[in-house]
């Protein structure tokens, strides 16, 4: 009996949070005049192609699609290598300052992202460098949460482990990408997702950097739908579902490495 209340609670908790994500998928298939009607149309409309004709004709949204992917498959990549080569750094090594880098890299998570737009901004001028990717992908490449993330995961892994592998003659890249790497693909993944939502909704600093339509990326493009006069709420939703899906497709590729042990990868032979 108590199992069934759980499970009944848990399934109509389900059911609440799928609600909003089901109503907006099919709003992207109903005109604005549609979806704002009473009572309100639960079943899917006809208007899916004409949303999504008049969306490609606004803002062009394969393109803008295509350069969030790109930026945001880069920067994950890059900064998840980056966060987990300097977390092993202040996890596994003793150098002078250390500690005092590191309680550095802890304040500057308390400082506002807003308070580093301008000199940001001035740097990417300097450098010409505005409407290009590097100009997204590269300035919070070195996250501070991330290298946070890593460092407090690694310090769990064995420094015997570590020794061993050293006195056998293994170099420290190798060490790094073959014993611990795989070891951390549970705090990898997390870090991974961390990263892709937190740049694939990014709004303000490539608004900021890109001028250019054509290297718009999803979330500015998006912006651009809702008019002082007039909004056409079909096409918004239906670019909204499309900004979702990459969001929900990467955590459902990476979901299972959060049920694996931290140290599952260290008893495989």
């Amino acid at each position: 009996m108590k199992k069934l209340s759980v499970y009944t609670l848990l399934f109509f908790a389900t059911v609440v949070s799928l609600v909003p994500f089901y109503w907006m998928f099919i709003n992207a298939t109903h005109q604005s005049g549609e979806i704002f009607s009473v009572p309100p149309n639960f079943l899917p409309g006809d208007s899916l192609v004409d949303n999504y004709t008049n969306l490609q004709g606004n803002i062009n949204i394969s393109g803008v699609m295509m350069n969030s992917l790109i930026i945001t498959v880069i920067y994950t990549v890059l900064s998840v290598l980056f966060c987990s080569m300097a977390g092993y750094a202040f996890a596994k090594f003793r150098f002078r300052g250390r500690d005092q880098i590191f309680f550095l890299l802890l304040l500057a998570i308390m400082i506002p992202s807003q308070v580093t737009l301008i000199p940001l901004f001035q740097m990417m001028v300097k450098l010409q460098w505005l409407n290009t990717y590097q100009a997204v992908i590269l300035p919070t490449l070195a996250n501070p949460f991330g290298i946070y993330l890593m460092r407090q995961n690694m310090k769990a892994i064995p420094d015997e482990l570590l020794e061993a592998a050293r006195v056998d003659g293994c170099g420290e890249w190798r060490i790094f990408f073959t014993m611990i790497l795989p070891v951390m693909r549970p705090a990898l993944a997390a870090l991974a997702i961390f990263m892709f939502m937190s740049q694939w909704n990014n709004f303000v600093w490539p608004l900021l950097v890109m001028s250019d339509k054509s290297m718009y990326t999803l979330p500015v493009a998006l912006s651009t739908l809702v008019g002082f006069t007039r909004i056409d709420y079909g096409q918004v939703m239906l670019g909204t579902t499309i900004s979702t899906l990459p969001i929900m497709a990467f955590f459902l590729l990476l979901q299972r490495q959060f049920i694996s042990g931290l140290l599952g990868g260290s008893v495989k032979g």
